[in-house]
């Protein structure tokens, strides 16, 4: 395989992962070798008026010189509304060549569902075909920065009992994710430069269950207001390839001045590809219960002005 289809392949994978630790049940496998996949998409998760499925599928061109093919699918979707929404996604993918946007294509789609929502109702018939339109649709195949005192803002205690970090008022915490005796922790700590990065995993490692962890897999997203881009960077500690993925979700859910450690203790049993979708969640969950995604707009403005710094990877097969 040629260098760059390696990379191509590569960002394709991590940006599945992202997709899938996002939506969840939303988000729907048709063909892994082939690379085509569908998301339900609703105005409302819990009480849906409207709902559209998005099938894609990923080129070995994509993300760096052409765009998933993609079809909507919803039987009240037709004429100028149809073209409008297709031609709100053409723009998204032109505006960020070179760059994953299937989350910005599905909030986008989910905004003109929002809106629709708000515009009117639809009808029982309407409503019905969608739901069914929902069923059928996995079946179908594509044919076509500083604070005042950023110290005292990591005042935070980590114990044996509570190893998520805080920084203010304790919030509820997310259970560890087990799978086949292994543990999935994710910890978060708000940082505006790499020394601060560096005094978040000291503090960690003074917990002597988080230093004891198999791997913790960090990544982190700075902002630099005067510069306009980000300074940012991952570590997998020995689990390949976890810490650029873990940056990868941060890049699409556009988070910043946030570091996120995932601590992995190994039970014994390998569990191939389906660590990354461990990480992943527990990323995200915590990302979410804090409170930094943001929203598709800002996404689409800052997509693609990253600074990347790399570190050398240790090598594992857990």
């Amino acid at each position: 395989m040629a260098e760059g289809d390696a990379g191509s392949d590569q960002r394709q994978n991590e940006e599945i992962e992202a997709m899938a630790a996002i939506y969840g049940e939303e988000w729907c496998v048709i063909d892994d070798c082939a690379k085509i996949f569908c998301i339900r998409i609703s105005d409302d998760i819990d009480d849906p008026k409207w709902t559209l499925c998005l099938q894609v599928m990923l080129p070995n061109e994509y993300p760096g010189t052409a765009p998933p093919i993609y079809q909507l699918n919803a039987p009240w979707l037709q004429g100028q509304e149809r073209a409008d929404l297709s031609n709100s996604l053409e723009e998204i993918y032109i505006q960020n060549i070179g760059e994953s946007i299937l989350y910005l294509w599905v909030e986008k789609i989910r905004d003109v569902l929002i809106q629709k929502s708000q515009m009117t109702e639809p009808g029982p018939d309407v409503k019905k075909k969608t739901e069914e339109e929902d069923i059928e649709c996995e079946d179908d195949l594509i044919l076509a920065c500083q604070p005042e005192n950023p110290v005292k803002a990591l005042d935070f205690d980590v114990s044996e009992n509570r190893t998520e970090l805080e920084i203010e008022e304790l919030p509820p915490i997310d259970l560890p994710i087990t799978d086949r005796r292994s543990t999935f922790q994710a910890h978060l700590a708000p940082v505006v430069c790499p020394k601060q990065v560096k005094m978040v995993l000291a503090k960690l490692y003074e917990n002597k269950k988080i230093a004891s962890a198999t791997h913790n897999i960090y990544a982190y997203r700075i902002y630099c207001e005067d510069k306009q881009t980000f300074l940012q960077d991952c570590e997998d500690d020995g689990e390949t390839a976890a810490g650029g993925r873990l940056l990868h979700l941060m890049e699409i859910l556009n988070v910043r001045n946030v570091m996120v450690v995932v601590s992995r203790w190994y039970g014994g049993i390998l569990l191939g590809p389906d660590r990354f979708k461990h990480i992943n969640n527990c990323a995200r969950n915590i990302l979410v219960e804090k409170n930094y995604t943001s929203s598709p707009e800002e996404s689409s403005k800052t997509l693609g002005k990253n600074k990347k710094v790399r570190k050398d990877k240790k090598r594992s097969e857990h």
